[in-house]
């Protein structure tokens, strides 16, 4: 990322923030800001970085306002609300020099609304990225390898969805944050996998994404100091993306954790890492992704994969199941109790989601139970269920890797 691409990221929730206080709808605002860093990301580069950087966003976000509701279409839609909303002196843009900055909370706000329960998870994540992110529409559909054309709908109707919710701009009532901020810590988490493990495609890592989600949950933190979720989050971020260099080969296929090179870890990452969730739970209070940073820290502390604290594992894991029962913790569980009293063991425990269709469709239960006929010294078993997984994994990485572990066993 270049020097201008991260001061676009990082000031456009401040204007997008500073024009929906001021403005009100949000998908105007939205469009116009998107046009004003689209201008600086062509004329910055070549004319130099103005003095003021974000007056000279927000005043060019304005002018595209003042075009919008000044047009024929706009007028005959927005006169009524434009009218109540503002002044004459609004449809003038202010000067570059301006500095009304948002305060914190208007990124935070810019979260909330973004993921809106009106909006579908897919679209959250989408509109996130573009607004509070600053990526174009462009950029989106690329990380997700989508057409432009299917994302930039998908964008349209969050925002449509937004506006027909009569959502303001203005944080939730204290009634519903908790549960808006669950969802935010959810879409940032999600945002973050996507780019750890890419879903599909010929890349098993889109370092993108996963950068653009440790540097939406560094904002959320710096938002939110005192919440330990949003800081668990950010610690668990840091301590999975540790391992980026070590999980791939030179032509891109897959290193699982047990077989890569630690001197490839990010130090540096581990450290933050750590130190952050050790402060965190020393705090008091204890939640998922609090107990999943912990996990990482136990990984990412462990000289060698024989070296691990498996038992520590196991047990944060019956910890995080019973505050949070997911298919997939009982699935880690069971790599962990087999790490502890042998595979047989992670295998009766896998057959307890033999009827779960949110993880029997995936094909993270066949690979766990390859892994574990294996060690047990069933080949059989082995071999099959390596080849059910290559087959219901889309990620092309995964799908070699599993493909080459099913022939190492009949080779």
């Amino acid at each position: 990322m270049t020097v201008v691409d991260g001061l676009l990221r990082e000031l456009a929730p401040q204007v997008l923030g500073f024009l929906a206080r001021r403005h009100g709808q949000f998908d105007l605002c939205e469009d116009a800001v998107q046009e004003a860093l689209l201008a600086a990301a062509t004329q910055w580069p070549v004319d130099g970085v103005p003095a003021n950087p974000r007056g000279w966003l927000i005043t060019v976000a304005t002018r595209r306002l003042t075009d919008a509701f000044r047009s024929e279409s706009a007028r005959r839609r927005r006169e009524d609300s434009v009218a109540a909303m503002a002044g004459p002196e609004e449809l003038v843009a202010p000067g570059a020099d301006v500095d009304d900055a948002p305060d914190a909370d208007d990124t935070l706000t810019l979260l909330f609304l973004c993921c809106h329960p009106a909006v579908t998870p897919a679209s959250q994540v989408a509109l996130t990225l573009r607004a509070v992110g600053g990526l174009t529409t462009a950029e989106i559909a690329r990380a997700f390898m989508v057409p432009e054309a299917t994302m930039a709908p998908r964008i349209s109707r969050a925002k449509k969805s937004i506006k027909a919710a009569g959502s303001r701009f203005a944080m939730p009532p204290e009634s519903e944050r908790a549960e808006r901020l669950r969802v935010v810590l959810q879409v940032l988490y999600l945002i973050f996998n996507e780019g750890y493990t890419a879903s599909s495609g010929e890349e098993l890592q889109r370092v993108e994404l996963t950068a653009e989600a440790i540097r939406l949950a560094r904002m959320l933190r710096t938002a939110l100091p005192d919440d330990g979720e949003t800081a668990g989050l950010l610690a668990l971020m840091l301590l999975t993306d540790s391992r980026r260099a070590a999980r791939t080969t030179a032509d891109g296929g897959l290193v699982p954790i047990d077989e890569q090179d630690r001197s490839l870890w990010d130090r540096a990452q581990i450290t933050e890492g750590a130190d952050l969730i050790l402060h965190t739970l020393q705090q008091g209070g204890l939640g998922p992704y609090q107990l999943q940073a912990a996990i990482a820290a136990v990984h990412a502390e462990a000289p060698s994969a024989d070296e691990t604290d498996w038992r520590q594992i196991l047990s944060l894991y019956l910890v995080l199941e019973k505050i949070a029962p997911n298919p997939m913790v009982t699935l880690n569980r069971a790599i962990a109790l087999s790490q502890v009293e042998g595979p047989q063991a992670g295998l009766d425990l896998l057959a307890t989601l033999e009827d779960d269709k949110n993880i029997t469709e995936t094909h993270r239960l066949d690979a766990v139970r390859a892994h574990l006929y294996e060690r047990a010294g069933d080949l059989g078993r082995a071999h099959d269920h390596y080849l059910a997984a290559a087959r219901r994994t889309t990620s092309l990485p995964e799908q070699r890797y599993l493909q080459a572990k099913a022939d190492a066993i009949t080779g």
